[in-house]
């Protein structure tokens, strides 16, 4: 096969697991997919499908904020995937578990853009300014690889795990916040489930979303004015079935939740 028939080979096989909700062995043994710059050449060519299919993306998420995961992982760096509007849940909703694979859960802070951040030299003062409000977010990861056995090249060449959002209903701004302090509790049906801190991610959520920004100018899809950073996880994976009640509390920004049916 050529490089390029490998890359969209790789790109068809992540689909149909999503499609048909059954998981693939490892994009990056059996296609030979060792780099990243290939790693988000198949994430394109699937974001492209996407968008040919009607789907319309509003925002990003940000993977691998936290330091240790990133040791662990062999990386310096976070990631990044697309948000599309059918991925969002409303706060209380149920979410039916047949569209999953093997999800798990993130308890994070979402930022709401006003206002475009075309530069990939964009400057934390360009973001604050940008950022309209804040939110409690759960993420809803799943990973189309067999077992959550994955690489680096696996996770950002499927949308970088991710799978559904809900965002709460407390739009919270900027302005007095230290979201490196703000405290979250994730709770799974009535018990704590994971707990963490707005400086797990990268020292502070404003970190991640700086440089996402600058990232997403560099690639030529910058971020534009409402879109929804998901800006990584705060604490630790919790995994969810049918029968499961998420409940994200944070100190300042309120809460948000979602069911499992």
């Amino acid at each position: 096969m050529t490089h390029e028939s490998r890359l969209q080979a790789a790109a068809a096989v992540l689909a149909e697991a999503r499609k048909t909700g059954r998981p693939c062995c490892r994009i990056s043994e059996r296609f030979g997919i060792q780099t990243l710059a290939d790693a988000y050449a198949i994430q394109e060519l699937n974001t492209r499908a996407a968008l040919a299919q009607g789907r319309r993306p509003v925002g990003r998420k940000i993977g691998l904020t936290s330091l240790a995961v990133q040791q662990q992982l062999g990386v310096d760096r976070p990631d990044f995937g697309m948000l599309f509007a059918d991925m969002e849940r409303r706060d209380g909703e149920a979410i039916d578990t047949g569209r999953l694979i093997q999800p798990k859960a993130e308890g994070e802070i979402a930022f709401v853009l006003g206002r475009d951040l075309p530069a990939v030299d964009t400057t934390l003062g360009e973001l604050v300014n940008a950022v309209e409000f804040v939110l409690p977010a759960l993420e809803i990861v799943d990973s189309a690889i067999e077992d959550w056995k994955i690489t680096l090249v696996d996770t950002v060449a499927d949308n970088a795990s991710s799978a559904l959002y809900v965002l709460g209903r407390t739009p919270t701004k900027l302005s007095g916040l230290d979201l490196a302090l703000e405290g979250m509790l994730l709770e799974k049906n009535g018990a704590q489930a994971a707990i963490g801190v707005g400086a797990a991610c990268l020292g502070n959520p404003l970190e991640a979303c700086l440089w996402l920004a600058r990232t997403m100018a560099e690639v030529g899809r910058p971020l534009q004015a409402g879109d929804v950073l998901l800006s990584g996880a705060l604490g630790p994976m919790v995994p969810v079935a049918a029968g499961d009640g998420l409940r994200l509390r944070l100190t300042r920004l309120g809460e948000v939740s979602c069911r499992f049916a």
